[in-house]
Order: C-alpha cells, then sequence, then structure tokens
C-alpha cells in the first residue's frame, strides 16, 4: 500500500479526498484496470467506508465509476496481486501493486460487509462466478447478493456497536441506494433506544420522515441482533416500505413480533407475507398483529395454510377489524386444530369487530378448538355476532385454567327466553381459575343469565378484585333487582361497571345495596339518572351516605354523562369530607360556574383540614380527604369557573404540605374549547394560572423516583451522547493513522505511536472492566448487585452521585454522625460528675 500510495501525487491525492468530501477516503491504490480483455489501463482505486471508487490519473479528480460494498455478489483472488470483483452491474478485474495491497483491499471489504452482517463464511473465493443479474433494490436479497454476505447472521454485533450496529447497516444501506444518511435517526437508535435497553424498533418514532427514509429503516433490521420487534399503528405504510418489511421477515432470525395495525394493508400483502415464512427456516416471529386492515378471505387462507408449518406455532394473534368471513375463520380454526403447537403455544387471541364472523355453523372449527385444553390468556370475541352460551360452553372445558381477560361485548345470546339460562353461564363462571376481566357490555343480558353469572361468580373461590362490565345491557328493573338480590354474595367483583342500564329510580334502593358488597372498590353508574329532580337529590344523597360510611370500600366513582347538573354540587361537597375515594369522575353534567365553585371550595378545604396549622399531621396518616383523580370535562364550564379552580389551587400551592392527596386533574379539553371561542383572551389568562398553579400543586409533592432508576437513566442518555463522540473521534484519529501509516520518516512514526495511544485511552474509558481495588465504589456497586466496574465516563457519574446531597456518601456520614452523637451522650450519661464539672 505504501509503494502504491507513493507512486500517486499528493496534488492528486488532495483531489480525490476533495471530490469524495463526503465520505473520508480510507485506502488509495494506483491500479491496472482491465477495460478490455487484456488490455489494462492506470487508474486509482479509492476506498470509503461502503464504497470502492475507480479514478483516472486526472487532476483535478473526477470519479468514473464506483459500487458499494453490498453490490458485490463474487471477491475472487485470480492471482498473488490481481483481483475479479463480480457486482450487480457487471465484473471488474484490476492489479494492484502487490499482494499486500489486495490484502488491504480485501481485509477492507470483508470488515465493512462483516458491520452489515456478521457471520460465518468467507466473501473471498477461487474462480470465477457466473451469476445472472437481478434487479436492484432497496436492500439486497437473495437474487443479487452472495449467500455468505447477506444470509441471516449467526453471530451478534461487536460489543462496541450499541444496538447491534443499527447505525452502521443503516448508513451502508443509505450508501447503497445513493441517499443521504440521516443522523438523527442513528442518534434515536444509539442513544434513547440504547440507554433505555428498548428492542422495540416503532416507526412512529419517525413517521416525520418520507416512505423511501423508513424503508430503509426496516431493511437494516434484516441484519440485526438487538432488535425482536417491529411496531407501526396508525401509520399508513407505502408500498416500498411494505417490500422491506417482506425482505427483513424473510432474512431476520431475531424478530420475534410483528405489529402492522391499521397500516394499510391490503390482501397481496398478506398472501406475500405467508410466503415470506415458507422461505425462512429461521424465523423466530411468535406474535403478529394485522388488526384494522382489509385483508379479506383470501388473505387468510393464504395465511392459515403456512401457520400450519409453524413448528412452535405463535403466542399472540391479533386479526380485529379485518374484514374477515365465516369461511375465512373456518380456514383459521382447522389451523389452530391441526397444528398441535399452537394448543400450548397461543395465549393471545383478538378477532374482534368482525360483523357476523361467529354467527354461522363455520365458527364450529374455532369453537372445537377452545374446547380443548389449551394456553389461552386473553381473547377478545367483541362485535363478531357470537353466540355467548354457546361459546362459554366451549370455554367450560378448555379455557378454565389460564383465562384472564374475556370481552365479550355488543354479542348476544341465542337461547330462548326461559325460566332458566344454559347450565354453561353458571358453570364456567364458577369454574373459572384466573379471571380478572369480563366484559360483557351491550350483550343485552336476559335476567336469567344475568342470575346465573352472578350465581357462578358468588360460587367461585378462586377469583378476586375481577373488573365486570355490565353497561348498556339494558337491566332496568328486573336487572336492578337481580343485582340487588345476588351481588351480595359475590366477593370476587372488585370493579363493577354499571353504567346505562336505565335504573333511574331503582338507584334508590340499589344504591345501599351495592354499599353492603366491601369487595366493591370502582363503581361506575354513569347515565342511569333519567328522573325528576326530587328523585335525583335523593339518589345523590344515597351516594354521599355511602362513600361517608366508615366502612366504605369503594375507592372510585364515576357518575359520567349523567346530566346531574347543579345538583352535582351535592357530591362535590362529600368529598372534603370524603375518606375513602381515590377517583371521581363528574364529567359530561352540565355542573357549569356553580359546580367549579363548589369544586374549587372542596380543594380549598382539603388543603386546610390535611395540613392546617392546628392539626397533628400524624393523625391524618391513611386517610384522604379529597379523591388523588378527579375528571370534570364537558361541564360548560367558563372562564370564570376556571378562575374560581385557579384560586383554589393558589391556595393549595401556598402551603408547602398540603393538599398531599391530590395527583391529577384532567384537562379539561371541551370546556376550554367552548370558553376559548366565547371569551378567547381571558380563557387563555385564566387557564395559564390554572396551570401554573397546578403545577406548583403537583411540585409539592411530586413522586420521587428511585435515585437508582433517575440516575440510570440520566447516566445512559449522557454517557451514550459522550461515548459515541468519542466513537466518531476515534474513527478520525485512525484515518489519520491509515494515511500516516503510508509515510516512512520516523517523526510521522512517533505520531502514529501517539495516536495509537490517544485511540487506546479512549476506548479504556469506555470499556467495561473486571473489578479493581476502588473500596468505596467497589462497595457501593456491590450492594447494588453488580459485578463489573464501569469505564471512565461511568465510574465519574457514579461518583458525582454517590458525593450528592442525598447520595451514598451523604447518607454514611450522617450515619455516623448519629452513631457518635449517640456514643457521647451514653458516655456522658454514665460520668455524671465530670459532666457536671464541664
Amino acid at each position: 500500500m505504501a509503494k502504491s500510495s507513493a507512486e500517486l501525487t499528493r496534488e492528486l491525492q488532495d483531489s480525490i479526498r476533495r471530490c469524495l468530501s463526503q465520505g473520508a477516503v480510507l485506502q488509495q491504490h494506483r491500479v491496472k484496470l482491465e477495460t478490455k480483455p487484456k488490455k489494462f489501463e492506470d487508474r486509482v482505486l479509492a476506498l470509503t467506508s461502503w464504497r470502492l471508487h475507480l479514478f483516472p490519473l486526472k487532476v483535478p479528480a473526477k470519479v468514473e465509476s464506483s459500487f458499494n460494498v453490498l453490490e458485490i455478489r463474487a471477491f475472487n483472488t485470480l492471482s498473488q496481486n490481481q483481483i475479479l470483483v463480480e457486482t450487480e452491474r457487471g465484473m471488474v478485474s484490476m492489479r494492484l501493486p502487490s499482494a499486500e495491497s489486495v490484502d488491504q483491499v480485501t481485509r477492507h471489504v470483508s470488515s465493512a460487509l462483516s458491520k452489515v452482517c456478521p457471520g460465518p463464511g468467507s466473501l473471498i473465493r477461487r474462480g470465477n462466478a457466473d451469476t445472472p443479474e437481478g434487479p436492484r433494490d432497496t436492500s439486497p436479497n437473495s437474487e443479487t447478493s452472495t449467500s455468505t454476505t447477506h444470509s441471516v447472521c449467526g453471530e451478534s454485533q461487536p460489543i462496541s456497536c450499541p444496538t447491534g450496529g443499527f447505525s452502521e447497516t443503516y448508513a451502508a444501506l443509505c450508501d447503497y441506494n445513493g441517499l443521504h444518511c440521516r443522523e438523527e435517526v442513528q442518534w434515536d437508535v444509539d442513544t434513547i433506544y440504547h440507554a433505555e435497553d428498548n428492542r422495540e424498533f416503532n416507526l412512529l418514532d419517525f413517521s416525520h420522515l418520507e416512505s423511501r427514509d423508513l424503508a430503509l429503516m426496516v431493511a437494516a433490521l434484516a441484519y440485526n441482533q438487538w432488535f425482536t420487534k417491529l411496531y407501526c399503528k396508525d401509520l399508513r405504510l407505502g408500498s416500498e416500505v411494505l417490500e422491506q418489511v417482506l425482505h427483513t421477515l424473510s432474512k431476520s432470525g431475531s424478530l420475534e413480533e410483528l405489529v402492522l395495525d391499521n397500516a394499510g394493508l391490503k390482501t397481496d400483502f398478506v398472501q406475500k407475507l405467508a410466503g415470506v415464512f415458507g422461505e425462512n427456516g429461521s424465523c423466530v416471529l411468535h406474535a403478529l398483529t394485522l388488526s384494522h386492515n382489509p385483508i379479506e378471505d383470501k388473505g387468510f387462507f393464504s395465511l392459515s395454510q403456512q401457520l400450519l408449518c409453524f413448528p412452535t406455532g405463535l403466542t399472540k394473534l391479533c386479526l380485529a377489524k379485518t374484514a374477515i368471513s365465516p369461511r375465512g375463520l373456518q380456514a383459521l380454526g382447522q389451523t389452530f386444530g391441526a397444528n398441535p403447537a399452537f394448543a400450548s403455544s397461543l395465549r393471545y387471541l383478538d378477532l374482534s369487530k368482525n360483523p357476523g364472523l361467529l354467527a354461522t355453523d363455520e365458527a364450529n372449527a374455532l369453537y372445537s378448538f377452545l374446547a380443548q385444553p389449551n394456553a389461552l390468556v386473553h381473547l377478545d370475541l367483541a362485535g363478531t355476532d357470537c353466540a355467548i352460551d354457546s361459546l362459554l360452553g366451549a370455554l367450560l372445558h378448555g379455557c378454565c385454567s389460564h383465562l384472564t381477560y374475556l370481552n365479550l361485548a355488543r354479542n348476544s345470546c341465542s337461547h330462548r327466553k326461559g325460566r332458566e339460562a344454559p347450565p354453561a353461564f353458571k358453570q364456567f363462571f364458577s369454574s373459572a381459575y384466573t379471571l380478572s376481566h369480563i366484559n360483557l357490555s351491550a350483550t343485552r343480558l336476559p335476567l336469567e343469565a344475568l342470575r346465573a353469572l352472578l350465581q357462578g361468580l358468588s360460587l367461585n373461590s378462586h377469583l378476586s378484585d375481577l373488573h365486570l362490565d355490565l353497561s348498556s345491557c339494558e337491566l332496568r328493573s328486573a336487572g336492578a333487582q337481580a343485582l340487588q338480590e345476588q351481588l351480595g354474595a359475590v366477593t370476587c367483583v372488585g370493579s363493577l361497571d354499571l353504567s346505562d342500564n336505565g335504573f333511574d329510580s331503582d338507584l334508590l334502593t340499589l344504591v345501599p345495596a351495592l354499599g353492603k358488597n366491601k369487595s366493591l372498590k370502582h363503581l361506575f353508574l354513569g347515565k342511569n339518572f333519567n328522573v325528576k329532580a326530587k328523585t335525583l337529590e335523593e339518589i345523590l344523597h344515597k351516594l354521599v351516605q355511602l362513600i361517608q360510611e366508615e366502612d366504605c370500600s369503594l375507592q372510585s366513582l364515576s357518575v359520567a354523562d349523567s346530566r346531574l347538573k347543579l345538583r352535582t354540587s351535592i357530591l362535590i361537597n362529600a368529598l372534603g369530607s370524603n375518606t375513602c375515594l381515590a377517583k371521581v369522575d363528574l364529567s359530561g353534567n352540565g355542573m357549569e360556574d356553580i359546580g367549579a365553585k363548589m369544586l374549587s371550595k372542596a380543594l380549598q378545604i382539603n388543603s386546610s383540614l390535611r395540613w392546617g396549622p392546628h392539626l397533628d399531621p400524624l393523625a391524618w396518616i391513611g386517610a384522604d380527604p379529597l379523591p388523588r383523580t378527579i375528571l370534570w370535562d364537558r361541564n360548560n364550564t367558563s372562564a370564570l369557573g376556571f378562575l374560581d379552580i385557579a384560586r383554589a389551587l393558589e391556595s393549595c400551592a401556598a402551603l408547602s404540605h398540603s393538599n398531599h392527596t391530590l395527583r391529577f386533574m384532567s384537562f379539561p379539553v371541551s370546556d376550554i374549547s367552548q370558553a376559548y371561542r366565547s371569551a378567547p383572551e381571558r380563557t387563555e389568562d385564566v387557564w395559564q394560572k390554572v396551570v401554573i398553579q397546578w403545577c406548583l400543586v403537583r411540585n409539592n409533592h411530586s413522586q420521587t423516583y428511585p435515585q437508582e432508576q433517575a440516575f440510570r437513566l440520566q447516566q445512559g442518555l449522557v454517557t451514550s451522547s459522550a461515548e459515541q463522540m468519542l466513537q466518531r473521534l476515534c474513527g478520525r484519529v485512525q484515518e489519520e493513522v491509515r494515511a500516516l501509516r503510508l509515510c516512512p520518516l520516523e517523526p510521522v512514526q512517533d505520531e502514529l505511536l501517539y495516536a495509537r495511544d490517544l485511540i487506546k485511552d479512549a476506548k479504556n474509558s469506555r470499556a467495561v472492566s473486571p473489578p479493581q481495588p476502588h473500596p468505596p465504589l467497589t462497595a457501593w456497586r456491590a450492594q447494588e448487585g453488580q459485578h463489573m466496574n464501569p469505564g471512565l465516563f461511568p465510574s465519574l457519574y457514579e461518583l458525582g452521585h454517590m458525593l450528592a446531597n442525598d447520595g451514598p456518601v451523604r447518607q454514611r456520614l450522617e450515619s455516623v454522625a448519629s452513631e457518635v452523637s449517640k456514643a457521647v451522650d451514653k458516655e456522658l450519661q454514665a460520668s455524671p460528675g465530670e459532666g457536671a464539672q464541664g
């Protein structure tokens, strides 16, 4: 290399560097290029990070041709100093000055490819390879690249590469496609993703970029071992991005989950996806989400056929609102039954929002799978026209052991009206072992089915803190009566949603009955107050009496969208003396400014009762006079009402220890918008005051995070940035080292040694080293359960944390001071005479 570069004039070398200003020139060689059979002409071969350039021996330098390392199909050494490179666009034959030059070029190409996809096998081989050319694509594929180079990676990226070397691969692909490499993408991945140890690549983080940029990012995942999940939701993906998704799945051996929710997929994409699953023998995908895409039956037939061959099945499958018909479901159900792996692997299944999907006999294939012992934990069949009684019969036999989440909303019971409900209702709900969420919203649940449900739950001793959603079931008076009779014996329900059931005046007797169930912690009663004013007041007083009982178990109460209007104040006035509720939802009641004024008074009463100067704080431990969370939007609040809230919050913020229970107040988007339209300037001024005072209240009792968590996050972000800067500087120094190696002068060699020492020191500052004899740091890290000492940067941050006001050194000093003080007091007590004389 030294000889070949020495033959190049300094003027030509500098001209080449200026021409390739977008990338550092790593090597330059004078070569003989075969332009015609057995005819060789002088050229200059210049190597940058990802590309090989050929220049004529003219100044100013101008690129004659170039190709990216990813375009190489074969790299052959024909003799001691001749190489034959087969690229996508043809053959390049060159004679280099020496075998050393050949070795340098070969090592550069191999090193560049190993950064993109490290793995076994060698790119260099003997002899010519007659491989037909293929079309150029965003990323190299099996038809246009050497199999040993672009096969699925079998080894991890070097430890020095954060996030598995994603940035290197991305940069190589940008160069391959002639596009600008976006440093913001590299920074986000190497800093934020790396600091959070985030293995999910979220396309929404880069949704502001063009489709071509997204395609390159997805293509880079094909050769990456760090990321295990590709996520995209509510972002329509272009065809070039989807093509790269397919390419990545065909190559990747580490991608475990794919989420393309509402991404604009069509039937043909799913058909191609099924084909990709069959091509990639090392595919480890086990979670697939294709919800809210019009895939239709053709796609499902192909997908179902391919899932038959999945040796380990899937753990998660989400196909909500995909326009699948009963025929498509039948194919899927048959796949579940035919592939035994699904019985033990499938834990999460979502087929919701597909009307008519379970309305015909084709659903029997799915029911047969559900009736067999399986591992399902989450099952969502909302809005599928499922016959609930038939489904529960299947679940009774196969899903009692593991099922935790069951959503059957917007379905119906198919049995005829009669005195008794199908036995499956009572049997399933009495036999389930792990249920924590049942959603039967908008199912028009018959009275006898409701009784059977409650009876089954009352007999179930395995469940606790169950959330039961019976909203919009048109239960009315008969349902209220059944609840009063049965709910007292149900001890496993901790959250009950009875919204929008037309209870109305029946709440007079239902509310006290609900209060007798001491297992209830969360109660939703909204949209049930369509009664006259006098009756409404009586119901609200019943609710007040309920939450003021000493043994009240409720922690949250919702009366949202109940049009209580000014009578909302009856509930608000009771909040100041509340001892149980942690959350109250008053949204959508039209309480206007009077309600806001009452709420502001409740805030002020709370601050004076909670930590007033005349009260002993210890006497109030465990008591929460005001809910921690208050939701109050859609109440026709004007700027005047917001001003009252701002004054109340100002009063709370004035006391440094006031209002320790209030944690969250919702942002009243609807009311703010309405008030702003009528009085923009006044509303803006008042709301800014609300926000400022609310922030002061939050700051007075803000939740503190563990010091370790905050420290590690700060360390991860800052040190990652410093490491990247060091890495870039090391790269520049390394480039200069390569250039200095061409010059044999002794002073230059001294500079070369000095530069190598600098690189070594930089690497040591970033590296993780074995434990060193540093007693304070080693002892502190040992307490944290860590066994490796970090490099310079992490060590400095840890020492800074140790010496902080709340760090371990300060804590140890305070502990020692306390022990010394106790020892002195004890010594003085043991020597009263001497103490008196002193």
